[in-house]
């Protein structure tokens, strides 16, 4: 598939989206959704990744979504036009994603790099929810993702108000994992690398337990836990980490 609303390229094990519609601030449309799915689709079938990292082109990460297309729609035509599935696609993949955010991250923008399992941003940052001021909702996962984040009080203060947040702010509620205060696509880059050092199996059995322990009781998720751990038990990366740590040299883990 050839993107036209997205650029997308595998540099030294990293995966990386560029959401390139700088001329409306990287504005999200179903068309730039469809290309994320695709995107991760063949992430998910066979690839060299080991990370991803999510950005904007320009001085902004995503200004929200597309309005006009929203306008006259029915609750049936509505229901085709949130992000759900790329989202939900972003959140599937078993790799470490990170968001890294410049400028505006709002609305359907905000709700992609909640999607992501990490969330840098600059110290122009500035983050919100501002859907209710339209007379809606978040409807891509923000009632949904942002209180596990940052706590259900905080995030009804978010969605309720259609505030917009700054760096800091952001920062001390926990939005977001660091500020940079250079490149932040650099700062995700180093976070990038990190995780392309370790296994890539161990990582992505630690992303399906967190997240399924995030839906269920505690009781299944230490049950489903304990089921990802032992299968690592059957990986060359599990003997590989164990010997190296015994050899007191750095492992090289394959995938295996």
């Amino acid at each position: 598939m050839k993107y036209r609303f997205i650029g997308f390229i595998i540099d030294e094990g990293i995966a990386q989206i560029k959401i390139n519609r700088a001329e409306v601030l990287n504005a999200l449309n179903i068309e730039t959704g469809d290309e994320i799915i695709d995107v991760c689709n063949n992430l998910k079938k066979e690839s060299s990744a080991r990370a991803m990292i999510i950005t904007g082109s320009g001085a902004n990460f995503a200004a929200g979504a597309d309005i006009l297309p929203m306008m006259n729609a029915s609750p049936q035509e509505a229901r085709k036009l949130t992000f759900n599935r790329a989202f939900n696609s972003i959140e599937s993949l078993e790799l470490p994603v990170i968001a890294a955010i410049s400028g505006y991250a709002l609305g359907g923008g905000l709700e992609l790099a909640l999607a992501c399992d990490f969330r840098i941003c600059s110290v122009d940052a500035k983050m919100g929810l501002p859907e209710i001021k339209l007379g809606i909702f978040p409807g891509a996962g923000g009632t949904q993702r942002l209180p596990k984040i940052i706590g259900a009080g905080r995030a009804k203060e978010m969605i309720f108000t259609g505030a917009i947040i700054g760096a800091e702010r952001a920062l001390e509620i926990g939005l977001v994992n660091g500020i940079s205060e250079g490149s932040v696509f650099d700062e995700a880059l180093k976070m990038a690398n990190i995780f392309c050092s370790l296994s890539p199996l161990a990582l992505g059995a630690a992303k399906k337990a967190v997240n399924f322990g995030l839906g269920n009781d505690l009781q299944s998720g230490i049950k489903f836990e304990e089921e990802l751990w032992a299968g690592c038990f059957s990986t060359e990366d599990q003997r590989e980490g164990m010997k190296a740590f015994s050899e007191k040299r750095k492992p090289v883990f394959t995938g295996k």
